[in-house]
């Protein structure tokens, strides 16, 4: 499997690739191959900082050269005309990783800003904020860690690090107890270290895992309030519990209060706006 630096260069590559081509021919026609200059990160709207890391390694993947001063770290508060970071060298290397650096840097403090304001909504309740799978294929990686940049957590990062009975899993399987022991039957088999989670839809559904046990985690799916209050007073706290499905920004707190360990909340990655800001040239 490959390393989180491997898929980020990786991603890296290909995006230059796609954006680059054969060559950026606006630049090379009209800014001499020699012309050295300085560009600053401008921040145009308020949020938290995330992909300052990422920016370096895009910038200095395409041009070892370019010297980059970081003045906002990432995680940090910042306002509408902050400068983030300082960039000088050559002015073609500027050019042509700009919107790259900004699509990554945007998106990721976009994400990051939206999951902090989740995590604040929930301040003192106990329960933490989830990601979801819900990401921009390709770019998994970097979402999830501006995920955790803006205070959440990381639900699996795939389908490889987790096993997650969903509705389909348990239907296809003929039901939860087989699902549930064939799971076992798998990690024996392959000699595996994975933590189980169910997904369940009703009480019904609820009372077969407890009855059968053998998870870790129980995902409450589309449970109203009150039912996720009634779902982990059955719980009783022998398994780990995650509220989902359709929880916004309004609700959440309301499912924090009921005891749930966990919200994941698809939102995070799948519909948020990229956070404002501009690579501007400076003295």
């Amino acid at each position: 499997m490959l390393s989180i630096e491997e898929l980020e260069n990786q991603l890296i590559d290909l995006a230059f690739a796609e954006d680059i081509g054969d060559g950026d021919h606006t630049t090379l026609c009209c800014i001499p191959e020699k012309a050295m200059g300085k560009s600053h990160l401008l921040v145009k709207e308020d949020g938290i900082l995330a992909g300052v890391e990422v920016a370096k390694k895009v910038l200095t993947r395409f041009d070892p050269t370019l010297q980059v001063q970081v003045i906002i770290q990432d995680g940090t508060f910042v306002k509408t005309g902050d400068i983030a970071m300082v960039v000088s060298g050559r002015v073609r290397s500027l050019l042509q990783t700009e919107r790259l650096m900004l699509n990554i840097m945007q998106r990721m403090s976009g994400i990051a800003t939206m999951t902090h304001h989740y995590v604040e909504r929930i301040a003192g309740t106990g329960a933490h904020v989830l990601d979801t799978r819900k990401t921009t294929p390709g770019m998994r990686i970097l979402e999830k860690q501006a995920v955790k940049i803006g205070g959440g957590m990381n639900h699996r990062i795939g389908l490889f690090d987790m096993i997650l009975l969903k509705d389909n899993h348990v239907d296809f399987s003929g039901g939860i107890s087989n699902a549930i022991h064939r799971c076992h039957e798998y990690i024996k088999e392959k000699n595996l270290d994975l933590k189980i989670e169910i997904e369940v839809r009703n009480f019904n559904e609820l009372n077969q895992v407890l009855e059968c046990g053998g998870v870790n985690r129980i995902m409450l799916d589309n449970f109203t309030v009150a039912d996720t209050r009634k779902a982990v007073e059955l719980i009783d706290h022998r398994y780990e519990t995650e509220s989902s499905g359709n929880i916004t920004i309004d609700t959440i707190r309301d499912y924090a209060n009921q005891g749930v360990d966990f919200i994941s909340v698809g939102a995070l990655t799948h519909s948020v706006k990229g956070l404002d800001m501009s690579f501007k040239a400076c003295e």
